[in-house]
This record gives C-alpha cells, sequence and structure tokens, in this order.
C-alpha cells in the first residue's frame, strides 16, 4: 500500500483502492489509465482475492498483455499466470469453447469451432451474394457485412432480424434482401464450424439468456470483473458484463467519453454516459492529470471538447511545462501545406532537438497522406504508413489459415474452396464449380464429395483432373493424420509440401519477394508460439491452439511495430492513433466536409463524434502540435474551395498560435 502511495496521485490512488460497489473512473487522456488498471488488480490480490477468479477485458492483445507484463513486475510471473486478462473475443471464445465441449450449449458447432476473421467473413458473404445473382452494386460486401455486424451488435439473430428497426430501414432503402443474405450467412459459418468476431459475443449472452444456470456458474465464479475502455463497448459487450456482475456488483469500469469514437464498430457512448442507470449504486472517480502533454495542449484540447453536449465534465489539467501554443496554418493549396509540414519536420530534426521518428503527421482519411508521401520521398525523409493490412489479412497468411481450418475441420468448405487449386493444381473453376453443385446436389459437404471418387468420377471426364483431386484429398488425409503433432512441425509440413514459396519466388506477381518473406515469417510465429507454450510447461501444442491464439488478432496489434519505429516519421488516420503518443503531431486537412467528415454534418451526434476524434488527434501530442489547412485542396479529380474546420474556432484563441 505504502508503494501505490509513493505511485499513484491523490485521485488514482482513491479509484484503485475504493472497494464499495462498481465503480466507473473517467480516464482523461494522459492520465494513467493502464498504471491505475493494473494498480487495482494488484489491489485486489493484495486484499486477498484469488487471481484466478479476477476477470480484466480488453479491446487488444497489445493492451491485455501491457497488462500482463506489468503485474509481473509488480508481482512476479506466479502470480499473474492465473489472471484472466484478455480481449472480449479471446475470454469469451474459450469460454464457449469449454460450454461446448462440456455439453452446456445447444449448437452444432464443435469446441473445435474456428472464428472467421472480417477478411474471410466478406469472402464469404461475397460468395453468397454472387450465388443470391444480386446486384453487388446495391449489395455492396462491406455495407452488407457492416449491416449485419450492427445488427449482432444490437443482439439481432437472423430469426429476430426481419422485425426489427434495422430491418424496416433496410425495406425503405430497396434492400429487403440483406435479412436472407444474413440468414444465408449464419447457416454458411454453422457448416464450416465457425463463428464471426460478433458471434463470440451474440453466441455467449444468448447461452446466458437462455441458461441462467450456467449464466450464474460464472458470475459467483468471478470475484471481480475489470473492463478497459469502457467507452467503446457495444449494447451486447454491455448486457454480457450486467450478466456477469449481477450477483457480486464488483465491477471496475475504466474509459473516457471524450475518446469514443468508433461509433461505426458498434461503440455506444450512452453506456460510459450512463454508467449509472445499469448499475446504481455505482460511484465515478475523475482522473485529470495528464503525464503526457505540455500545458498548453491539453488546455486547447479541453476547450474544444467543451462545446460537446453528451459528455462527463472533468478538467484535465497538466503539471508540465507550459509549452508552445498549438500551432495553426492555412496555405494556399495541399501542395503547399505539404512543403510546410515537411520542411518543419527537417528544420526541427536539424536543430538537434528531435530525430524523425518522433514526428506524426495525422488526417481523417487516408487519401490525404499523398502529397505528405510525395513530399517526404522527393525530401529524401524516411516513413512508414500505419493502417495498412495487418499481417495476418496479408493473402499469403489467409491461405495458409485455410489450410489449417480445412485440415482441422474437412467439412468447412468455404476454406476447402480457398486453398483446393492454391497453389495451381489443374483444378480448375469448371471442375470445382461440377463438384460444388454434386455437394450441393446430395446435401453433402465439398469434401465428402472430394474424398469418395465415386461421387465425381461421371463429372468430372478427365483422368487428369481426377488424379489430381485424388493427390490433393490424400495430401489433406495426411496432413489430418499429423493433428496430433506439434504445431510446428504440421505447419511446416503444410508450408514445404504446398511448395507455395517456391510458387511465389517463381512467379511475377507484385511483391512476390515480401510475400515469401511472409511465409517464413508465419514459420517464426508458429515457433516462437510454441516456444512460449513449452515455457508455461504445456506438455504439447497443437495446430488448433495456434489457430484459437491467432484468429482474433486485428491490425491494431501492429501498433507496437510503430512505436518502436524510431527513425521514420510516421503517418497515420486519427483513428488509428489512438492509444498512441508522439512528441510532435501535425493534424492535416483541418477544413469542413474533412474534418469534420461531410456525413456528419446532419446529425449532431455524429459531429459530436468528429469533435471527439479532433480533441483524440490534439492529445496524442507531447510537446508540439500543428492544425494545418488549405485554401485549395485537390479532391475528386479538380481543385475544390475549402473553408477552415468549424473545430478550429471551438479551441479557445488563447491556446493558438496563427502563421502568418
Amino acid at each position: 500500500m505504502n508503494d501505490m502511495k509513493n505511485t499513484l496521485n491523490d485521485a488514482q490512488l482513491q479509484a484503485v483502492t475504493y472497494s464499495g460497489g462498481p465503480e466507473l473512473v473517467i480516464a482523461g487522456a494522459g492520465s494513467g489509465k493502464t498504471t491505475v488498471l493494473t494498480h487495482k488488480i494488484v489491489y485486489l490480490l493484495q486484499a486477498g482475492y484469488d487471481p484466478r477468479r479476477i476477470l480484466a477485458l480488453t479491446f487488444t492483445n497489445k493492451a491485455a498483455s501491457e497488462m500482463k507484463n506489468r503485474i509481473k513486475t509488480l508481482l512476479g510471473a506466479d502470480i499473474a499466470k492465473f489472471l484472466n486478462v484478455g480481449t472480449f473475443h479471446s475470454i469469451f471464445m474459450n469460454w464457449l469453447k469449454y460450454e461446448i465441449k462440456q455439453g452446456y450449449m445447444q449448437t452444432t458447432l464443435t469446441s473445435g469451432f474456428t472464428v472467421y476473421d472480417d477478411k474471410s467473413s466478406e469472402k464469404l458473404l461475397k460468395e453468397i451474394i454472387e450465388k443470391m445473382q444480386l446486384d453487388e452494386k446495391v449489395y455492396d460486401v462491406k455495407s452488407v457485412a457492416e449491416r449485419i455486424s450492427c445488427a449482432k451488435n444490437k443482439m439481432f439473430t437472423p430469426g429476430t432480424y426481419g422485425s426489427s428497426e434495422l430491418y424496416k430501414k433496410d425495406v425503405l432503402n430497396q434492400k429487403r434482401e440483406i435479412l436472407h443474405i444474413y440468414e444465408k450467412y449464419a447457416a454458411a459459418l454453422r457448416r464450416c464450424n465457425a463463428m464471426d468476431f460478433d458471434d463470440l459475443l451474440l453466441n455467449l449472452y444468448h447461452h446466458f439468456r437462455q441458461n441462467d444456470v450456467r449464466r450464474q456458474c460464472y458470475a459467483n465464479r468471478l470475484q471481480y470483473i475489470l473492463v478497459d475502455e469502457y467507452q467503446d463497448t457495444n449494447l451486447v459487450q454491455k448486457a454480457i458484463i450486467k450478466q456477469l456482475a449481477e450477483e457480486k456488483q464488483n465491477l471496475f469500469a475504466v474509459g473516457d467519453d471524450a475518446q469514443s469514437i468508433y461509433a461505426f464498430r458498434g461503440a455506444v457512448i450512452e453506456n460510459i454516459l450512463h454508467f449509472e442507470e445499469d448499475f446504481p449504486k455505482a460511484v465515478h472517480f475523475n482522473l485529470e492529470q495528464n503525464y503526457r502533454s505540455t500545458q498548453n495542449i491539453v488546455l486547447a484540447a479541453n476547450s474544444l471538447i467543451k462545446a460537446n453536449t453528451r459528455q462527463r465534465p472533468k478538467n484535465l489539467f497538466s503539471l508540465n511545462e507550459q509549452g508552445d501554443k498549438v500551432v495553426v496554418g492555412r496555405f494556399s493549396s495541399d501542395t503547399a501545406e505539404s512543403k510546410f509540414v515537411v520542411s518543419t519536420i527537417k528544420e526541427m530534426v536539424d536543430s538537434g532537438n528531435f530525430s524523425y521518428g518522433d514526428f506524426a503527421v495525422l488526417y481523417r482519411n487516408n487519401s490525404l497522406s499523398r502529397m505528405i508521401e510525395k513530399e517526404l520521398i522527393q525530401n529524401d525523409v524516411s516513413y512508414v504508413i500505419y493502417g495498412g493490412l495487418g499481417f495476418f489479412q496479408r493473402r499469403e497468411i489467409q491461405d495458409m489459415f485455410a489450410y489449417f481450418r480445412a485440415i482441422i475441420f474437412p467439412d468447412d468448405d468455404f476454406s476447402l474452396k480457398r486453398i483446393i487449386n492454391t497453389p495451381n493444381r489443374e483444378i480448375g473453376d469448371t471442375t470445382l464449380t461440377k463438384l460444388v453443385q454434386i455437394a450441393d446436389a446430395n446435401h453433402i459437404s465439398l469434401w465428402k464429395v472430394l474424398s469418395n471418387s465415386n461421387n465425381y468420377s461421371c463429372a468430372i471426364k478427365r483422368q487428369r483432373t481426377r488424379d489430381a483431386i485424388a493427390r490433393f484429398v490424400a495430401l489433406m488425409e495426411r496432413w489430418r493424420s499429423m493433428l496430433k503433432e506439434d504445431a510446428f512441425s504440421l505447419t511446416v509440413s503444410i508450408v514445404e509440401e504446398t511448395d507455395m514459396i517456391n510458387v511465389l519466388k517463381e512467379s511475377d506477381l507484385k511483391n512476390n519477394e515480401t510475400r515469401t518473406d511472409n511465409l517464413y515469417q508465419l514459420l517464426r510465429d508458429v515457433s516462437e508460439y510454441v516456444s512460449e507454450c513449452r515455457q508455461n510447461h504445456s506438455e504439447k501444442v497443437f495446430l488448433q491452439d495456434y489457430i484459437d491464439s491467432r484468429a482474433l488478432y486485428t491490425d491494431e496489434e501492429d501498433k507496437d511495430k510503430l512505436a518502436v519505429e524510431g527513425v521514420s516519421v510516421k503517418l497515420i488516420t486519427v483513428h488509428k492513433s489512438k492509444g498512441l503518443e508522439f512528441p510532435v503531431v501535425f493534424v492535416i486537412g483541418m477544413e469542413e466536409d474533412l474534418f469534420p467528415s461531410k456525413k456528419s454534418l446532419d446529425s449532431v451526434p455524429a459531429l459530436e463524434e468528429e469533435r471527439r476524434l479532433c480533441y483524440v488527434a490534439i492529445t496524442r501530442a507531447k510537446k508540439n502540435c500543428f492544425l494545418t489547412m488549405a485554401f485549395n485542396r485537390y479532391m475528386f479529380g479538380s481543385y475544390q474551395k475549402m473553408e477552415p474546420s468549424e473545430f478550429i474556432y471551438d479551441i479557445d484563441s488563447k491556446y493558438l498560435s496563427y502563421l502568418k
């Protein structure tokens, strides 16, 4: 306890040591949110709580890992290893697997179900839309995927979606087929023994709702529940938290309504604004001391966010140096804006006080990076763009994971179709179409057609093609026989015997060298995972264990790589910058219709979210912040006259310095 008094400020200490029921900690930007979360767990352990009965839920593996490592440092690895610290999706996935394995949950899925990431889900939806012969401009895959995700986040199953307000809007918008797409998508996932990210939440919620004995089992087992980034929770996440905290009311939620910027992902700001309505006995604490930024940056951000009406009042302050005012610059064109940004970066580096790795250029839309990139290249300045495809989203890695899924669960038609001719085995699209038709006509899986030549010998006339199918089946069956072997040795066998590396080396595809290196990096990742598990005394690590551990990785996990990249200027969207900090930040494109986005101008809640996004951008800066805009910007094939963002006028001018 004495150590905590020396480590935490008064507000942090009060939040950590409170034990009177549910509490909400409003942690302003840079106020030590992770420190408070970590010390709350330490406090509970020192108070005698069982580490196995503490649950801490985060939104990224990075946040979970950071929390575990801090607890290891404070209390030692022997205690930390028993804690249940992980993302909502990873923790709930493990619970679902257990419930299915023990027979507590009624479902056609097995406990070995796999999880489809966003890319796989979209690919499956595309296949369904094409099969239904729908207009792909009306039913474009991304918007359909977002609609189904929205339905699941609001707890609508295919069976209840048809009576929802969402579906009524679909009908008005001439998109009534979304209901049938949703139904077919859910059925396809079941056939493939798979769930998508949203299913992990929705299915657990409905399981607890339908089986109160099992809900109580988990609720009674947990002595304390901690939730990170509560402002990012959606309706179903909040519902599960209430299911788990209903009995003991031992809930510690931390977040910042001023940094709620993910409504497009289903986040509901009302969850944090109206916390006491869900937990009437709750108290709340404000963490208002910012340790990151200079006083001027903090006060400028404060004055901006005060323009929002829906918020929990707080007064962020900093005891750091006063620092420079936030610089505002308006330039004749986007070209002039880019020249200013890059020349300023070079001048500040030449001063000897900064390195290129200290700078971040933030923007509302990815398209705004082009001019900055061009100027950086012309000035021979190293840069890195954050926000591209994450490692596990890349095509060749997705191909290998399709192999993994099809080996573990052969009836996964979707994965099987992806890899049957990857690399080329002379089993072309025409042959595959015939095989799928046979499967559909007989109501069996594609694998059951492939694994018995009597099923397809009449339809596939060429002996050469039949031989190719037989070789593929033999290969898959041999790998299936190796499933009880070590994950690394099986992965090596798959990579080597598919000959994927050599095929990529010999191809003339763009970036084939990078793609082959990605496969080597995959082998390294499996090897490191196996070694890590063995250090934790796992006797054998199977392929299923590995894909479960990586199924829920997103591009958010690549933030570690960005944070340690010390020699390059960072180019990054504001959304992607949340959780990061930089000595110097440039926010470009501060213009009406860009920031705030044009889509937000007719909606007060949407406009307030855009303002919160701007608040996040400014509070990424530690020492210097620049807000830039252009009179004219090249967009949609011509120069457009631009007006300054209204957010500039929201900031108290005494914290701003205008370039002449």
